[in-house]
C-alpha cells in the first residue's frame, strides 16, 4: 500500500459520549476558574471576621477577670467577703467501669454520654442535671473547668458529630457546616459558647462527641473513695482543672 493511498483515510471519529465528557469537563473548568476569585475573597473575609472574634473574645475573657479581681479587692478593703455566681458549667469524667452497676445509675450514665470509661463531657448545671450527677456520684469524677482547660480539651482531643461520625475539629469548617445556622462558625466560637453557657449550648455540646481521655499521669488514688475522704469520685471543684491535665 502506498503512502498517498495511506493518507487519504479517513481518521477515526470521536465517540459522542467521549465528545461530551470533555466538553463537560472544560465547562466545569471554566466555571471553576470563573468563581474563584469570588471564592478567594469569600475566604478571604471569612479568615479576617474569625480573626476579629478572636480577638474580641480574649477581651472579653480578660474583662471579666479584671472585674472579678476588683470585686475582690473591693470587698476585701470594705472587710466583707465577696461571693461569686453560681458554677453554671461542669466538666464530667467517668472513672469506674460496668461491674455491679446498678440500672438506674447505668441509665444516668448514658444520659450523661459516659458509655466508657475515662470519657469526658462538658454538663450544663441546673437542678435536673445536678440530681442525676449525685446520683452517678461514685462512678464519675467533677468539677468546674476554666478557660484554659476548655480550650485544650476541644484543641487537643475535640471531635465533632458530623453525620453520626467522629470527626476530628482540624479546620473551622467542621464547625460552620453543622453549627453555621447558629452563627458559630469556628472553634474559637464553640470554645466561646461551651464557657459561657450560652442560648446555643445544648447544640454546641450535642455536636461535640464525648472527649476520650488518657489514664491519670500517676494514677488515681483510691476510685471508690469521695475525693473529700482521700479518692477520686465526686465533686472536686477547682481541682478538676489538675486531674484533666494529667489525662490530657
Amino acid at each position: 500500500m502506498s503512502l498517498s493511498n495511506s493518507s487519504d483515510k479517513k481518521q477515526p471519529s470521536i465517540p459522542e459520549t467521549l465528545r461530551k465528557k470533555r466538553a463537560a469537563v472544560s465547562a466545569r473548568k471554566a466555571a471553576r476558574a470563573k468563581a474563584l476569585p469570588t471564592i478567594l475573597k469569600r475566604q478571604a473575609a471569612r479568615r479576617k471576621l474569625i480573626f476579629k472574634k478572636g480577638e474580641k473574645y480574649a477581651k472579653e475573657y480578660h474583662q471579666a477577670e479584671r472585674n472579678l479581681i476588683a470585686r475582690h479587692r473591693e470587698a476585701k478593703k470594705a472587710k466583707n467577703f465577696y461571693v461569686p455566681d453560681e458554677p453554671r458549667l461542669a466538666f464530667v469524667i467517668r472513672i469506674r467501669g460496668i461491674n455491679g452497676v446498678a440500672p438506674k445509675v447505668r441509665k444516668v450514665l448514658q444520659l450523661l454520654r459516659l458509655r466508657q470509661i475515662h470519657n469526658g463531657v462538658f454538663v450544663r448545671l441546673n437542678k435536673a442535671s445536678l440530681n442525676l450527677l449525685r446520683m452517678a456520684d461514685p462512678y464519675i469524677a467533677w468539677g468546674y473547668p476554666n478557660l484554659k482547660t476548655v480550650k485544650e480539651l476541644i484543641y487537643k482531643r475535640g471531635h465533632g458529630k458530623v453525620n453520626g461520625k467522629r470527626i476530628a475539629l482540624s479546620e473551622n469548617k467542621i464547625v460552620q457546616g453543622v453549627l453555621g445556622r447558629r452563627k458559630i462558625i469556628c472553634v474559637e466560637d464553640l470554645i466561646h459558647e461551651i464557657f459561657t453557657v450560652g442560648d446555643d449550648f445544648k447544640w454546641a455540646n450535642n455536636f461535640l462527641w464525648p472527649f476520650k481521655l488518657s489514664s491519670p499521669l500517676g494514677g488515681f488514688r483510691k476510685i471508690t473513695n469521695h475525693y473529700v475522704e482521700g479518692g477520686d469520685c465526686g465533686n472536686r471543684e477547682l481541682a478538676i482543672n489538675k486531674l484533666v491535665r494529667q489525662m490530657n
